[in-house]
């Protein structure tokens, strides 16, 4: 995971700072970031379609247009007033989206988190939840424009102290965390069991699949049969099971040999393949291209 090309806070400042006036009036630094109405569609035309790492964890409220990003391996599509969390260390890669995109948003890094929960984090951010994102209502749009406004407005005057940030933004998470509670227990009430279990699979195949190729383990992590098991994810996303852990490899692999210095031997041993030449064989079965031709294109 640590070759996988970055897009950090401090890159996205320097990305931008200067280099449109529209974000003169947003709130950037090494730690946080506080935006309103950000040129989002300006920023994504500059990133390119590989897949990035973000090291911080990112809070959205898409207030017009869409974006289709692959979000931790899963196309997803968000839509004007969703919520949007995507926790640290969470891998996306750009996708369709529309021009007149605008929302607000917060991030920060992990040590800014843990000073603003004092140790006290709640369930969406200590890590169990890598992405999701939901549906507001008016009243809650409106509750979290509000808090989000008033941290906006303390730092932009340039005149506050640090507690005082502190409190205001463990007051947003705080809000964003019960929203996602309220969220989730509605969900949880209409969604299926074999729903339920498939988003367990891709989950543990996201956390797991460049290590363990082998259908037998995810089933034994979610104490299933592999033949009910397999049967389940291709009644419910229409795609089999050794599919999504073969996308979940050749993802990684693409990662490996684009942004790392690693040789193709030290990559097939790292993901657990028995020789070199049975992982050249596999990446070029399944992208039509050995690593090396991958590598160099």
């Amino acid at each position: 995971m640590s070759q996988l090309q970055k897009f950090t806070l401090s890159e996205l400042k320097e990305m931008l700072d200067g280099r449109h006036e529209q974000m003169a009036s947003n709130f950037i630094s090494e730690h946080l970031l506080v935006v309103s109405n950000p040129p989002i569609h300006r920023l994504l035309s500059r990133l390119s379609s590989e897949p990035y790492l973000l090291p911080e964890m990112r809070v959205m409220v898409l207030k017009k247009g869409y974006a289709c990003p692959t979000v931790n391996l899963l196309p997803q599509r968000f839509e004007a007033g969703e919520l949007v969390f995507l926790s640290h260390n969470s891998i996306v890669q750009i996708g369709d989206y529309a021009d007149e995109m605008q929302g607000i948003g917060v991030s920060m890094t992990d040590e800014l988190l843990s000073l603003a929960f004092s140790g006290d984090v709640p369930g969406l951010f200590d890590g169990h939840v890598r992405d999701v994102h939901f549906q507001l209502t008016p009243n809650q749009m409106q509750q979290i424009e509000q808090i989000h406004t008033l941290l906006y407005n303390i730092l932009r005057s340039g005149s506050y102290s640090s507690k005082s940030v502190l409190h205001m933004v463990s007051a947003f998470l705080w809000q964003v965390h019960h929203l996602y509670e309220s969220s989730a227990a509605q969900h949880r009430s209409v969604q299926s069991r074999e729903h339920r279990l498939f988003t367990d699979f891709v989950q543990l195949v996201s956390k797991y699949g460049p290590q363990h190729h082998n259908i037998d383990f995810y089933a034994g992590q979610l104490c299933l049969s592999p033949r009910y098991m397999s049967t389940l994810v291709k009644r419910v996303s229409g795609k089999a099971a050794k599919e999504w852990i073969d996308d979940a490899i050749i993802i990684r692999v693409k990662v490996e040999l684009r942004h790392s210095d690693k040789t193709v031997a030290q990559i097939s041993d790292e993901m657990n393949f028995p020789n070199p030449s049975f992982f050249c064989k596999y990446f070029k079965r399944l992208t039509g291209l050995t690593p090396q031709a991958y590598r160099q294109g």
